[in-house]
């Protein structure tokens, strides 16, 4: 955790890009790979930036990697000891609820995090919500962007979603708005992760196809 006043937090915070988007059958989740220290490149391979907490919830990652893998972490012990004390998956809300809690009580000094959950939640359907490094938590009803591509990520989304899309098209909306943000940021790059979450479950969809449709 850093201090707020801490001169290196904005710096910090910066270098991703990833994107959540909620239509009725369920939600997306995409992100870049690059992992970046300020504006140092550490990772060119694959950085994960999608934790999944639970087969009906994950949430994708922006900031400090030890803050986020703390956090995270945390919230996947409490869905798994929800789930063996009730014999049912956690709610959403419930969880996000946690986190903020989490990164809030942390004051004066700050997590690093900047997250958005999203999921198939057991009572109110296809969910998201976004968490600040603050602990301010926001229900999104359409779609959320974080990181420093997000500004780019915003317009593709802003240009292209409707409520009423398929899976398949909320899934080519997502790639498009990560693929723009790392033409444009250059603390994102490195290829496009992609996960769906239905009422079926969990599921981490292969984005090449999508991306070749985008280069045609």
């Amino acid at each position: 955790m850093l201090s707020p006043n801490h001169e290196g937090i904005n710096r910090l915070m910066t270098g991703t890009t990833t994107v959540g988007i909620v239509v009725n059958d369920g939600v997306v989740l995409a992100t870049d790979r690059r992992v970046t220290a300020g504006y140092y490149i550490a990772h060119r391979k694959r950085g994960v930036k999608i934790w999944k907490i639970d087969n009906h919830v994950a949430a994708t990652m922006s900031g400090g990697v030890a803050d986020l893998q703390k956090v995270l972490d945390a919230l996947t012990s409490v869905a798994a000891q929800y789930k063996i004390e009730t014999g049912k998956p956690i709610s959403i809300r419930a969880l996000a609820n946690y986190a903020s809690l989490i990164v809030f009580s942390s004051r004066p000094y700050i997590y690093l995090v900047h997250m958005i959950f999203g999921g198939w939640d057991p009572d109110e359907g296809p969910v998201i919500y976004m968490l600040d490094f603050f602990g301010t938590l926001t229900r999104e009803t359409e779609f959320m962007s974080t990181g420093s591509g997000s500004p780019t990520a915003f317009g593709v989304l802003e240009d292209g979603y409707r409520r009423d899309m398929n899976i398949d098209d909320a899934i080519r909306l997502a790639v498009r708005a990560v693929r723009s943000a790392i033409y444009h940021d250059p603390g994102s790059g490195e290829g496009v992760d992609v996960v769906v979450i239905t009422k079926d479950g969990y599921k981490e969809i292969d984005s090449t196809p999508y991306i070749k449709e985008l280069t045609r």
